[in-house]
C-alpha cells in the first residue's frame, strides 16, 4: 500500500516564488496541502492501467431491437484487455493456481497465441510471459487482446481490479473469488453482480458490461436524429460493413471480408497469428472512443441474474459480420474460445480531492499574485 505522491513546492507552484518576508505565507499554504494530503484514502500499486472513456448521455433511448438504453454514464475500456494485461493478473494471483485460471491452448495455439507458463505451481511457481509461436504479421506480443478466457475468469480479472490488484500469488476471496462478483460456490454455481464488494465495503470499481452498456458504446451516438441520438449498424460509426485494411483508415476492422483475412489479406493458413493490437484500426472508433468492437475478439457481457449463458458481443478476426449489431451468440459461460476475450467498465469517478486542493491551492496563488500587482500599482501611481 502507498499513497499516491504528489509534491508542492514554493519552487515549483504556477505563481511567483514568495519574497523572503512571505515565507510563512507560503509556508502555510504548504501545510494546508499536506493537511489535505493526509486525509487522501491510501491506493494499492497498479500493474494495469486500464484506459476508459466514458459513455455518457444517461437515459438514451433503446434502439429497435430494445438494447442499448442505460440510465447512468459509465466508463468502459477503450479496448479489449489485453495479452500483456492478463499476464500482469496472471503473474499477480496465480503463481499458484487452484482455478483454471490459465488456459494452455493460449499458448499453443498459432492463431491466437499466446501466453506462455513456466515452472511448477509448487516447487518453482508459475510464470508467464507474452508470447508469439507462429507468424506474427507485425503484431506484438502483449498488446493484442487476450483470447481463451473464459466468462469466470473475466470475471476474475474484473475481481482482481476491483479489490486494487493484489499480488499474493494465489486464488482467494480478497483477490479473484470475490469483489464485483462472488465465485467463491465454483464454476458450477449462477453468478451475478455484487451490488457491494464486501472486500471493500463499497460497490465494485470494474466489473464486465451488460448488454446494454456494451452495445450503446459501440453503436449510440447522441447526434444522429437529427441530435435525438440514435444506433449505427456497425461500432465503427458506420451502416455499412466495414472492410478490414489495417492502419487509420474509416470503417476498418480485424475481420473476415470476402475470405480473406485482415492480417494476411489472403485465406486462413494455420501456422499464422490473427489477432492485432488493440486500437491499430484507429480511425475506426465508435461515436465514443471504443476501439475494436467490430473485429479482433468477440466479448463477453454481464449476463445479469446469474444466468448459465452469456453473449459474445460484436466482431472477431475469424468472422465475417463486421460486429454487427444485429450479432449475439449465447455461449455457456464456461466456454474458452479462441476468438474471445472481454473489457471492462467502471462507473464514472468522482472529481478527486487531490485535484480539487490543487485547484484551490492554486486559486490562493492567483489571489497572491493578483494582490501583490495590485500593491504595486498602488506604489507606483503613489
Amino acid at each position: 500500500m502507498h499513497r499516491p505522491v504528489f509534491s508542492l513546492d514554493a519552487a515549483s507552484m504556477p505563481w511567483p516564488r514568495p519574497r523572503p518576508g512571505r515565507r510563512l505565507r507560503a509556508g502555510a499554504i504548504l501545510a494546508a496541502a499536506a493537511a489535505v494530503a493526509s486525509l487522501l484514502p491510501l491506493e494499492s500499486a497498479r500493474a494495469v492501467t486500464i484506459t476508459m472513456v466514458t459513455v455518457g448521455n444517461p437515459n438514451n433511448a433503446a434502439d429497435t431491437n430494445g438494447r442499448g438504453s442505460v440510465a447512468a454514464a459509465y466508463q468502459i475500456g477503450a479496448t479489449e484487455v489485453t495479452i500483456g494485461q492478463y499476464v500482469d493478473f496472471l503473474n499477480a494471483v496465480a503463481t499458484t493456481s487452484t482455478e483454471t485460471i490459465y488456459d494452455a491452448n493460449i499458448n499453443t495455439a498459432a492463431s491466437a497465441s499466446g501466453i506462455s507458463r513456466t515452472g511448477d505451481g509448487s516447487g518453482t511457481p508459475y510464470s508467464y510471459a507474452a508470447t508469439i509461436v507462429a507468424s506474427s504479421g507485425g503484431q506484438s506480443a502483449a498488446n493484442r487482446p487476450v483470447t481463451f478466457v473464459n466468462w469466470y475468469n473475466a470475471a476474475r480479472f474484473a475481481n482482481w481490479l476491483a479489490n486494487g490488484q493484489p499480488t499474493t500469488g494465489t486464488q482467494t476471496a480478497a483477490t479473484t473469488e470475490n469483489g464485483a462478483y462472488d465465485l467463491t460456490g465454483g464454476p458450477t454455481s449462477t453468478v451475478a453482480l455484487n451490488s457491494i464488494n464486501p472486500n471493500t465495503s463499497a460497490a465494485p470499481l470494474f466489473a464486465l458490461p451488460t448488454l446494454d452498456q456494451w452495445y450503446k458504446a459501440a453503436y449510440y451516438a447522441p447526434t444522429l436524429g437529427g441530435g435525438t441520438g440514435g444506433y449505427y449498424a456497425f461500432p465503427t460509426q458506420s451502416n455499412l460493413a466495414p472492410g478490414n485494411t489495417v492502419g487509420s483508415s474509416a470503417n476498418q476492422a480485424n475481420h473476415v471480408v470476402g475470405g480473406n483475412y485482415a492480417v494476411t489479406g489472403v485465406a486462413f493458413a494455420s501456422n499464422q497469428n490473427y489477432l492485432t493490437d488493440v486500437g491499430v484500426f484507429s480511425g475506426s472508433a465508435s461515436y465514443y472512443g471504443t476501439f475494436d468492437q467490430g473485429g479482433n475478439a468477440g466479448e463477453w457481457y454481464d449476463p445479469g441474474s446469474g444466468q448459465a449463458s452469456s453473449g459474445i458481443l460484436g466482431g472477431a478476426w475469424n468472422l465475417n459480420n463486421g460486429g454487427s449489431s444485429s450479432f449475439n451468440v449465447s455461449t455457456p459461460i464456461g466456454t474458452a474460445n479462441v476468438d474471445t476475450g472481454f473489457r471492462v467498465v467502471a462507473p464514472v469517478p468522482e472529481p478527486s480531492v487531490c485535484l480539487l486542493a490543487v485547484a484551490g491551492l492554486a486559486a490562493l496563488g492567483h489571489r497572491w499574485q493578483r494582490s501583490r500587482g495590485l500593491k504595486a500599482a498602488v506604489r507606483q501611481v503613489r
